[in-house]
């Protein structure tokens, strides 16, 4: 079996670092592909060392280019890259614009797709990355879902339930296969000033691209009675001196400005702050990982999981409501605790497994191919019904040839679908074959 692996930025390798660990310790064949989105070939090159991975067969190289120049180059290249390899399958991992351009790439030349993360929403299309998962979503063939409500948004868009499973996150086995290492070797440990600290990351466009929000969040920042360590990102710094902000940062004797950090050092910084302050939908699932409570610089989350848990908040870009929500957790000893031990909605760490094995699966039953207009059957429509046997869905399929079940809801509320689910008192959407009996 030939796994294609597409990455274009240092989450998506982080994340991904365990599937490639599956992938090597069960000798299939891999081509690593990096598209070089964030870092140019010998700062990538470095990190895919620190990370013990094997260096990529091929570096696209695309740089900071506009998103179109990104996307068009990443595509024109995996024609060449893919025709060439042959490969069984290819992984993609979120929502960057090398998600998008490896899944369309794929799809394009009938090479089945497996997104990792696959799911997510913050049903916000003014976000880049919700259009990259949506089209990276709808170029897949297996869909790998953090949690059962990812999982939910995918059928809601007509996804069978048959391609989706639910792994918990990979970056629950990326910090258990890290945090050792950097607790061990971190070089920042003597460079933090503080005993105590909010760990800050701030570089959605969103907000360092919108002036009012960049100086609300600011504002918030310098009157905080709280130390912070901010490694800022190149892009909010020259935001930031555009507005004059940057300098009243760096001359706030609580706020601690450093150097972006390679993983290992933020994984280190991460795991020994009181709270985790952030506009990162990654960070917000590491925090939770890491037993760190985390207040989020938004006013939506394609990670609802987190805050549903309790170990999220999502505070916006208000002044006021930073500063409110930030105390509330930090001079409230009891919402602390609550935050600091909520239930990691993730998984335990075996997402990278449990994905290898079905793409094994698929592969070995000669499953692992791409479904196209000509084999799809002719069907009559959708229909609803009140289930009252005891039934299983897997039951209830194979009892009812030429349906698939779409929808399944109690009391009005859509579940995840799972072959062991029981369907006594539920309602179904079923979507019935004309050619089947």
């Amino acid at each position: 079996m030939k796994i294609g692996i597409v990455l274009g930025t240092r989450p998506e390798i982080i994340k991904m670092a365990p599937v490639i660990d599956e992938i090597k310790r069960n000798n299939s064949e891999l081509v690593l592909i990096h598209t070089g989105q964030h870092y140019d070939i010998n700062m990538s090159k470095q990190f895919f060392i620190d990370l013990d991975l094997p260096l990529p067969q091929y570096n696209i190289g695309i740089g900071s280019n506009t998103a179109i120049k990104q996307i068009s180059i990443i595509i024109s290249k995996l024609e060449e890259i893919l025709k060439k390899e042959e490969v069984d399958i290819v992984l993609v991992q979120g929502d960057t614009n090398a998600v998008l351009a490896g899944a369309l790439a794929a799809n394009k030349l009938k090479i089945p797709v497996g997104h990792v993360e696959a799911g997510l929403r913050s049903f916000d299309k003014n976000m880049p990355e919700e259009i990259n998962r949506l089209v990276a979503d709808s170029c897949s063939t297996l869909y790998f879902v953090p949690t059962k409500e990812t999982g939910i948004n995918l059928l809601n868009e007509g996804i069978s339930h048959k391609s989706i499973y639910v792994t918990g996150n990979t970056v629950v086995d990326a910090c258990k296969r890290n945090i050792n290492l950097a607790l061990k070797n971190s070089k920042i440990k003597d460079e933090i000033k503080f005993n105590n600290y909010i760990a800050l990351t701030l570089h959605r466009a969103e907000n360092v691209d919108d002036d009012e929000r960049l100086i609300n969040i600011v504002n918030s920042l310098i009157n905080l009675p709280y130390n912070i360590v901010f490694p800022i990102h190149p892009h909010t710094r020259k935001s930031l001196e555009k507005l004059d902000l940057y300098k009243k940062i760096e001359e706030s004797e609580h706020i601690q400005i450093i150097k972006p950090l390679g993983y290992l050092d933020f994984l280190y910084l991460i795991s020994q702050a009181t709270l985790a302050l952030t506009d990162s939908g990654g960070v917000q699932e590491e925090a939770i990982t890491l037993d760190v409570p985390c207040v989020t610089l938004r006013y939506n989350t394609e990670r609802p999981e987190t805050i549903t848990c309790g170990g999220n908040v999502l505070a916006g870009t208000e002044s006021e409501e930073i500063t409110r929500n930030i105390s509330n957790i930090l001079n409230n000893e009891s919402v602390y605790e609550s935050m600091s031990s909520a239930k990691n909605p993730y998984g335990d760490g075996d997402s990278a497994k449990q994905i290898y094995s079905i793409i094994e699966e698929h592969y070995n039953e000669n499953n692992l191919k791409i479904t196209r207009a000509d084999k799809i059957m002719d069907f009559e429509g959708y229909y609803m019904y009140v289930i009252q046997e005891n039934i299983t869905v897997a039951e209830y399929e194979n009892k009812n040839k030429g349906q698939i079940i779409e929808q399944v809801f109690t009391n009005g509320r859509p579940e995840y679908i799972e072959e062991q689910l029981n369907l006594e008192n539920k309602t179904i959407i079923v979507k019935k074959f004309e050619n089947e009996d």
